[in-house]
């Protein structure tokens, strides 16, 4: 694995403007050490806050590698205290209970199923089929409970993401509304290039109201996003050049997904 500050990639001017601290990024040899380094990163930053304030909010991401790096988790999870740990989703495809493609039926199937957690501090979206069949309604029940945990805590302490080979982050993707909203946290989106088109998602907003946020990207499809990204893009145009964490954000990457960076 090497790491290296992302200044050799960055636009210095654009992390000035933002106030956010530059990126760090560490390349990592293939699937299976990004995954390690992955989950290593979500039990060091949940221990740690839970060391210092007494609990701690990690944010979730579902694909492949989001949801390998939880199974990793259940298999080492440090001195994670699950009662003390709030839940959240990034975004969640818009479907009945049930489905398969809820991102929160596969971080319960791959980790919160057979950890201790708090049923009251894990925060689902809504289903398409139960009390808030709307997706806008939806949208702001979970916008709701986002606003009254940060109220009370401040931040997320982490918020893991996935980027797409466009650049796409949680449900927010290239020149869409989604990612140009500036003031809500969660809104929902009825016309995803991906299926399903329905869907409900946190906003570049709220991805910045967290204190750590880590990218978790793998595979040479996704490497001149990648570059785009860390050479400062608009997130209009790579999402992901909009996620950043007030202390700290971090690309994971394989070989493959830091290929362009020269």
């Amino acid at each position: 694995m090497s790491e290296t500050p992302a200044g050799r990639y960055a636009d210095q001017e654009r992390r000035v403007a933002t106030g956010f601290p530059a990126d760090t990024v560490q390349v990592h040899a293939d699937t299976e050490a990004l995954v390690n380094a992955a989950a290593h990163r979500f039990v060091e930053v949940v221990s740690a806050a839970q060391a210092a304030r007494g609990h701690a909010s990690v944010v979730l991401t579902g694909g492949g590698t989001g949801i390998a790096l939880l199974e990793r988790v259940r298999r080492e999870p440090g001195d994670i205290d699950w009662q003390a740990l709030d839940v959240f989703w990034g975004d969640e495809r818009f479907v009945p209970a049930g489905d398969p493609e809820r991102n929160e039926l596969q971080a319960r199937q791959a980790l919160l199923d057979h950890v201790p957690v708090d049923p009251h501090r894990v925060h689902a979206v809504a289903t398409s089929d139960g009390e808030y069949p709307d997706p806008v309604e939806a949208a702001a029940e979970y916008s709701a409970t986002v606003h009254a945990h940060l109220a009370e805590y401040g931040a997320f302490d982490l918020h893991l993401l996935g980027m797409g080979g466009e650049g796409h982050v949680n449900s927010l993707f290239p020149d869409t509304d989604a990612v140009r909203e500036e003031h809500e946290l969660v809104v929902a989106v009825t016309d995803s290039p991906k299926p399903p088109a329905v869907r409900v998602t946190l906003t570049l907003p709220a991805v910045r109201k967290s204190r750590h946020v880590v990218l978790v990207v793998g595979g040479a499809a996704k490497a001149e996003a990648v570059r785009a990204a860390l050479d400062g893009a608009a997130p209009v145009d790579i999402p992901a050049a909009g996620a950043r964490g007030t202390e700290s954000t971090t690309w994971l990457l394989d070989k493959a997904a830091a290929s362009a960076l020269g």
